[in-house]
């Protein structure tokens, strides 16, 4: 993996921590969680506060996430929100998380200023022992307070005030009074600076998941439906009607369009179609160059077609089925015929704009494994786990172009790939103003 982690593509933009201040504060939310702690003077952690040095040092990779539900979390700053979530088990978790501090900034700034913020995401679940389990999951809960529990505490604080404001005889209650100086001491003037985190729930209906192999669990659609990556027999009873094995294309491809989830790129507005064509064409050109040992680093359009012209008996039907959907888009070529069967098929899609979109273009990274930029960019831990199984040049010439064409410009990339999202929000009343007037639609007569 040294390729990825000498260019930021593995590990990459975790938050460093060395300060003896932050440690000490670590170890605190750490006992707090788990009573464990760590004797390393430095370390990096992810937006979980996760650590792969103290996984590594415990033994134990899950030591904040015990049995892969209900993830625990440790926060020393606010700037984790854009750090990465390793060994994800969830593919709802990082963006919980990220909200959650968003939401909270202000407050998470003020708190981590003294003291660490630990935390869980609760679920209704403890152990995720048979696939039907998962299926109970419907609300995540984000809970968190520092070690000290100066949120439960301000939170006392201010019915103490109230109580105080409005009793009769609270002026004479010593024993109150008392309590709100010591309170007062430890969480501040609650009346001008209120310590209060907002109490986030957020809906987990549909999600990818580690448990049992992999499953991407669709439930807020017409027709529900769990993909799985293993064996379907092996799942035992699962409370939704579609269950389909991921080698079940036909399947899958009807329950995609049934539920109006995907568009073909070809006819998808806000990108070059043509040129996401040509590009997944040569991670296909590449994996077969690779495999009969050539040199693919540096390529360039020249060499890549002298490498198909070399290996045409070699190349994969995905090839030959993107080419000719190429032809079509730029020469007039004859339309091709595509259907579900052939491996090309779920190369030529996208998913639609919705609110499953990450999820939706997650399976379609793992039914296009050869197009290495869409699965790293949707589906990290199969990309990770491809990529140790490649050749050294493969692994090599995937860094260098991740690096080249994704790593300087993410935002850049995702919109050529997936197009511009529109935002979801109602316009504001100057969006209104703009787009009719200031004295509104003029009708015709």
């Amino acid at each position: 993996m040294k390729h990825l982690i000498e260019r930021g593509l593995m590990f990459g933009n975790l938050v460093e921590v060395s300060s003896p201040v932050l440690i000490e504060r670590y170890n605190r939310a750490l006992r707090h969680l788990t009573g464990r702690e760590t004797k390393l003077k430095d370390f990096h952690i992810d937006i979980s506060g996760y650590s792969p040095e103290i996984g590594h040092e415990l033994d134990d990779d899950l030591y904040l996430n015990h049995a892969g539900v209900n993830r625990q979390f440790i926060l020393l700053t606010t700037e984790q929100k854009t750090a990465p979530l390793l060994d994800a088990k969830f593919s709802t978790s990082r963006g919980i998380l990220r909200q959650f501090i968003e939401q909270n900034e202000a407050q998470l700034f003020a708190l981590t200023a003294r003291d660490a913020v630990a935390g869980e995401l609760v679920n209704s679940i403890y152990d995720a022992s048979t696939p039907a389990r998962l299926m109970d999951i419907g609300r995540i809960r984000v809970e968190a307070d520092t070690t000290e529990g100066t949120v439960k505490q301000a939170a006392r604080l201010g019915k103490m005030i109230n109580q105080f404001k409005r009793g009769d005889d609270a002026w004479f209650d010593d024993v109150l009074i008392a309590d709100m100086i010591t309170l007062a001491k430890k969480t501040g003037d609650v009346t001008r600076n209120p310590v209060k985190l907002k109490t986030s729930s957020f809906e987990q209906r549909s999600f990818w998941t580690s448990h049992f192999g992999g499953l991407y669990v669709f439930r807020d659609i017409q027709r529900e439906g769990v993909i799985s990556t293993g064996d379907i027999n092996e799942l035992g009873n699962i409370p939704i009607e579609n269950v389909f094995s991921l080698s079940s294309r036909n399947q899958i491809a009807a329950f995609l369009e049934a539920n109006d989830l995907v568009e073909p790129i070809i006819d998808a507005r806000g990108i070059d179609a043509a040129a996401i064509l040509r590009q997944k064409m040569d991670f296909v050109l590449v994996d077969v160059a690779a495999t009969m040992e050539e040199q693919v680093t540096a390529l360039t359009r020249p060499a890549l077609r002298q490498f198909a012209r070399r290996y045409i008996s070699l190349l994969p039907e995905e090839f030959h089925g993107l080419a000719a959907l190429l032809r079509w888009a730029e020469d007039n070529g004859a339309w091709p015929r595509i259907t579900s069967d052939h491996p090309a098929y779920f190369y030529t899609l996208r998913s639609k704009p919705h609110a499953d979109r990450d999820l939706v273009n997650m399976l379609l990274s793992e039914l296009s494994p050869l197009d290495i930029r869409q699965l790293f960019i949707c589906h990290k831990e199969l990309f990770y786990k491809s990529y140790a199984g490649w050749s050294e040049q493969k692994k090599k010439f995937v860094a260098e172009f991740l690096d080249r064409e994704y790593q300087v410009d993410k935002v850049a990339a995702r919109e050529a790939l997936f197009g511009h999202e529109d935002k979801m929000e109602e316009p504001s009343a100057e969006d209104i103003i703009q787009m009719v007037g200031p004295w509104g639609a003029v009708r015709r007569t």
